[in-house]
């Protein structure tokens, strides 16, 4: 990854806090640790903090025009940056770099905005147009690279993290109510909100054009229209050949690679496909052992990179190391993560960070092809309705001895009593998020999804990207088979059995560890809490540590939103 960051004025006076953009380098330097390069004038800057990954020796950003009026800066990756030189070759723009970034300036110089919708792959870019006084800001259609804004003093500011920003004097640090409410429901942000008011985050498949006329936001593609489209998959053989095309384009790379895995589908269909495109090449490997029972799954791991016979790490995360990720996480971050799996992911990229550069991982295919045990949840929900005398088996599950394990059967059948009378929209924010869905969360959801074709319904919750969104729901969630199509293209690329092993997914054993390391910490945040005042966080801290109900995923996002507020000195008292 790199960092991106820069200023403009939207009145062409000079900016107010030039000395910043320094500052916004620093704040940006470990995703950038090869390279630090700032350009513009008195009314606009650009910069960027470079990870060599391609073209180590004339990659260096930000690229510009031969003229000098038009700037560029991108963190991230253009797979079809070949096609797209030979297009700029052609027309006769001098390259000065042989990767794959500087191909969008003269793809701008012949499109204008139209560019950003030809371009593969992942990315979050900046790009100033002296002559038009115009800045540009894109970001990839899944949001896989991160880019945020804010507009102050008659300045937009933007950086690919949010504590880039908050090195302004001049930048307010009021929470959002609108985003906590949002947070407290999914356990993230979803954009274009921060949990800070003022601070936007791009949304996937946006641009922001900035000129003196203002700020205007326009979407460049459409994922609503994308799911009503005819499928082009006819079967598991053609997704799987699309798999391997697209593993082998993201391995473009003149540093070494690696691959996150977990013994799991997704990472070992990852794994699998990666050595076969990188034939007679060492891929390194990376799994976590936890120290906690039932959490651990390196041996599934281990056995799947023997088969493919990669270089393979097993990583510790035992409780002094997961402490240690836990107190990282808790002073780096300026927005709140409310997945636990973000401390064994530190773990891992803090390990390979000693051998590669690139990490592939299996990130994304549950949402694409419904791996997670709430779409079956779903389905059970229609079944447990027709059950008479439902009521009273609820009161039976309700009365399951409370477990603090990984994914447990109690814990699944006492979720699915609790929100299966709920409609399919609702349900699913109450499995999903902390606090569960209120009015305003419902709204928003439904807003997301309001132009996605409407049957069934669980399509619309698995709402993805281009070739995985027009194929039917039965193809992704087989009877109570998660994933059905991508289980059928891995076969003769992994074992049998890993293909058959129930999910458990990357978790932490949290439940635990707020009864006991995190006990006090807990309690001084969460009895009472200063971003949900109105939270019941106290009684379900209280049930949790009697083990009345394991309410670990409700209370741990809570928990790191605190811790949050706390760190960014954030002000949580609501605008008068």
């Amino acid at each position: 990854m790199c960092g991106i960051f820069g200023a403009v004025s939207l009145s062409g006076a000079p900016l107010k806090h030039p000395g910043c953009l320094g500052a916004m380098a620093a704040a940006l330097a470990h995703r950038g640790p090869d390279g630090e390069r700032i350009v513009g004038h008195e009314r606009a800057r650009l910069g960027a903090r470079r990870l060599a990954i391609m073209d180590l020796t004339t990659g260096d950003q930000p690229f510009q025009s031969p003229d000098h009026t038009i700037w560029m800066i991108c963190n991230g990756e253009i797979y079809n940056a070949p096609a797209l030189r030979n297009e700029g070759t052609r027309a006769g723009y001098p390259f000065r770099s042989s990767g794959d970034i500087e191909t969008i300036v003269p793809l701008y110089q012949r499109l204008g905005l139209d560019a950003v919708a030809r371009l593969e792959g992942m990315f979050g870019l900046a790009l100033w147009d002296d002559g038009r006084g115009r800045l540009i800001l894109a970001r990839d259609r899944a949001g896989e690279k991160p880019l945020f804004w804010t507009e102050v003093a008659g300045e937009v500011r933007f950086a690919s993290e949010v504590q880039a920003l908050l090195v302004y004097p001049d930048q307010p640090r009021r929470v959002s109510p609108r985003a906590a409410a949002l947070y407290a429901a999914l356990g993230y942000v979803p954009a274009p909100l921060t949990m800070l008011t003022g601070i936007s985050k791009l949304p996937p498949a946006h641009l922001l054009v900035v000129d003196r006329s203002g700020v205007t936001l326009r979407r460049y593609w459409d994922p609503a229209a994308a799911a009503a489209a005819p499928p082009r998959l006819d079967g598991p053989a053609a997704l799987r050949d699309v798999l391997l095309a697209s593993v082998e384009r993201e391995l473009m790379s003149d540093v070494p690679v690696g691959v996150f895995t977990s013994g799991g589908l997704d990472s070992s269909l990852l794994a699998a496909a990666a050595a076969r495109v990188m034939a007679g090449e060492r891929i390194h490997t990376y799994s976590v052992q936890f120290a906690e029972p039932g959490y651990d799954e390196s041996g599934y791991a281990e056995t799947v990179t023997h088969s493919i016979r990669t270089i393979h790490h097993v990583v510790t995360a035992d409780g002094p190391a997961l402490a240690r990720a836990f107190d990282v996480v808790t002073r780096s971050l300026a927005e709140p993560m409310g997945d636990p799996a973000i401390l064994p992911t530190f773990l891992l990229a803090e390990a390979a960070r000693e051998h590669v550069k690139v990490v592939l991982s299996g990130e994304g295919a549950d949402e694409l092809f419904g791996g997670y045990p709430t779409y079956l949840g779903h389905k059970a929900a229609g079944l447990y309705r027709r059950i008479p005398g439902r009521a009273a088996l609820a009161w039976i599950v309700n009365q399951l001895p409370t477990s603090t394990g990984k994914v447990t059967i109690e814990f699944l059948l006492k979720e699915l009593v609790a929100a299966a009378e709920l409609p399919p929209l609702e349900r699913h924010l109450t499995w999903f998020g902390a606090l569960g869905p209120d009015a305003r969360t419902v709204a928003w959801g439904n807003d997301l999804l309001d132009g996605f074709p409407g049957e069934p319904s669980l399509n619309r919750l698995l709402a993805v990207m281009e070739l995985a969104l027009p194929l039917p729901a039965a193809l992704k969630v087989r009877g109570f088979t998660t994933k059905a199509i991508l289980k059928e293209a891995a076969r003769g690329l992994v074992p049998g059995d890993v293909i058959r092993r129930r999910k458990r997914g990357l978790s932490v054993p949290v439940a635990r560890w707020l009864n006991t390391g995190l006990a006090a910490l807990a309690e001084r945040h969460l009895t009472a809490p200063r971003l949900f005042p109105g939270a019941p966080t106290a009684r379900l801290l209280a049930e949790h540590r009697s083990g009345k109900r394991n309410h670990a995923r409700r209370l741990w996002p809570l928990l790191m939103a605190e811790l949050w507020a706390e760190r960014w000195q954030v002000d949580t008292e609501p605008e008068r």
